[in-house]
């Protein structure tokens, strides 16, 4: 949907009213910025761009600026932020004239680009203006991106750049930076940056140079003890120390991740595929088909007695009953011993 949407404002197939709204607030960004690079000179910009705000703005205000002929260009564009009228939230102090709106909505100024940008799950559609705007504006739902739309994504801002990406770049990057487009599209700039126009982002470049947030370490450090390699498990966890971590957050990061294998492990055990397991934990797609595999390396009992001897463990650290690196360091020795052992 991302790419069709784009698509469209790239090839000049422009309306004059847009509603951006989700919890994807990134995406809104991007958006926005795609339309007025589209539609405006970097000159005009300057004069043909206006911001306004529905909490402290009436929206008659902002369209008497759009209803105003553009100076030194065709087009102005018009951005109002938190249009609340559209959702169920209650009337602010503010008084939006939303007969006045509804007229607007009918006969656009034809000069210039509307773009109403809110942060809201969903709109209140039992209301006569939400309707009017869903019918004749251009809507776009910025929600978090399905794997396949992430991976889009990632192809597509390396590609305005003139540079390609692996297929197992992609698979890493994910895997390390996460889901968060913020934090994928910092660390895509910097890999961009690297290689430079032209160039293509390998497994080895992205392995070399994407930051590890503490979440994605505890993910590896999981990694490590379901394959029994509880050198690297150690290493991984002296290299989080070295990083000023606390051991008692590493220690509650992990029973997070072994919770969600036990969640995920019980959930398709009952048949419930990658999606609705997604669905009911509310955790990405992509971390659930990660989760997955890493489940598949251990049988029920197993989670279960991490989960125990990760409850044992915090309580040693916080009753100070022993130095908390000491607990870390044997609570790694023991999986090593013992839940791993049938794992090949």
């Amino acid at each position: 949907m991302v790419a069709d949407f784009w698509g469209k404002i790239k090839k000049r197939r422009l309306s004059s009213l847009y509603l951006l709204y989700g919890t994807e607030s990134f995406l809104l960004t991007e958006t926005y910025e795609l339309l007025v690079r589209t539609v405006l000179t970097e000159e005009e910009r300057e004069f043909n761009v206006s911001v306004y705000d529905c909490e402290d703005t009436p929206v008659q205000t902002a369209l008497e600026d759009a209803e105003t002929f553009p100076f030194l260009g065709e087009r102005r564009v018009i951005l109002i932020k938190n249009p609340y009228f559209f959702t169920a939230e209650k009337e602010k102090e503010v008084e939006h004239d939303l007969k006045k709106l509804e007229s607007y909505i009918m006969s656009p100024s034809p000069f210039s680009i509307v773009v109403f940008v809110g942060p809201y799950e969903k709109l209140d559609e039992r209301k006569k203006i939400t309707k009017l705007m869903k019918e004749h504006a251009e809507v776009f739902v910025a929600s978090p991106l399905a794997e396949k739309e992430l991976r889009e994504w990632i192809v597509e801002r390396a590609g305005q750049s003139g540079v390609m990406v692996e297929e197992h770049a992609i698979d890493t990057l994910l895997k390390l930076a996460g889901t968060n487009l913020m934090t994928l599209a910092n660390e895509l700039d910097k890999l961009v940056l690297f290689v430079g126009p032209g160039g293509m982002i390998q497994q080895e470049t992205v392995e070399k140079l994407v930051s590890r947030t503490l979440e994605q370490n505890v993910f590896v450090l999981v990694e490590k003890v379901t394959k029994r390699q509880i050198g690297d498990a150690l290493q991984v966890f002296y290299d989080l120390l070295e990083n000023n971590e606390e051991p008692l957050k590493i220690l509650s990061l992990l029973a997070g991740q072994f919770r969600l294998l036990y969640q995920v492990k019980w959930l398709a055990a009952k048949g419930y595929g990658q999606q609705q397991i997604a669905s009911i934990l509310n955790v990405h797609p992509f971390r659930i088909k990660l989760a997955m595999g890493q489940a598949a390396l251990f049988s029920e009992e197993e989670l279960t007695t991490v989960m125990r001897q990760i409850a044992e463990a915090d309580y040693e650290m916080k009753s100070g009953t022993m130095d908390r690196q000491l607990v870390m360091e044997l609570l790694l020795m023991r999986w090593n011993e013992g839940i791993a052992k049938n794992i090949q």
